[in-house]
């Protein structure tokens, strides 16, 4: 649960979190050694500048050849239709409609005999075991290891619904919001 003064991201909650976390992870690395090296590079062409001009002049030639260019589109394309994999087909649990309302959201399973209930957010914030802003009185349970169908929707403004998932889901009005997801702990 992401409390006060917290400088990473929340804690995952599905395995596609996870792996969001670990990509920024690798992509954090990466960015530290791309900027060890351009720290070298400035340190090098602060000492020979000379050197640096003519092996500049080496690489720029070879950076826009076209082959590395084609070789870019055909790995950007590849990894879009690795992600473009259709969802649809998967044999989902149960289904839970989430409906979100000025200053509460409203759950419904609907695969249990119609179960529907409020969920508030409580104002007692001096409970030092409650998290500010974040608790409400009737949480929504969800269980874990299945793959789970969530309809979302709104009924008066734009609501943003559970970010710990790794999904980015928008509750607007009149609009039904779909997706797939597996809570792994």
């Amino acid at each position: 649960m992401y409390t006060w003064m917290m400088m990473n991201l929340q804690n995952s909650n599905s395995w596609i979190m996870t792996l969001m976390i670990e990509f920024h992870d690798f992509i954090m690395m990466i960015m530290l050694m791309i900027l060890f090296m351009i720290f070298y590079i400035i340190m090098i062409y602060m000492l020979t500048i000379m050197l640096m001009e003519m092996f500049y002049m080496v690489n720029l030639l070879k950076l826009f050849d076209s082959n590395s260019y084609n070789n870019f589109n055909i790995i950007s394309h590849s990894i879009f239709k690795y992600f473009m994999f259709n969802w649809s087909n998967i044999n989902t649990f149960n289904t839970i409609k989430i409906l979100g309302n000025q200053w509460y959201w409203s759950y419904e399973y609907s695969d249990f005999n119609e179960i529907n209930f409020d969920s508030f957010m409580l104002k007692d914030f001096k409970k030092i075991d409650l998290f500010r802003l974040l608790d409400v009185d009737n949480r929504l349970i969800l269980p874990y290891n299945y793959f789970i169908r969530s309809l979302v929707s709104s009924n008066d403004v734009i609501h943003s619904w559970l970010s710990s998932l790794g999904f980015k889901i928008d509750a607007n009005p009149g609009r039904l919001n779909q997706f797939i997801m597996m809570i792994n702990r």
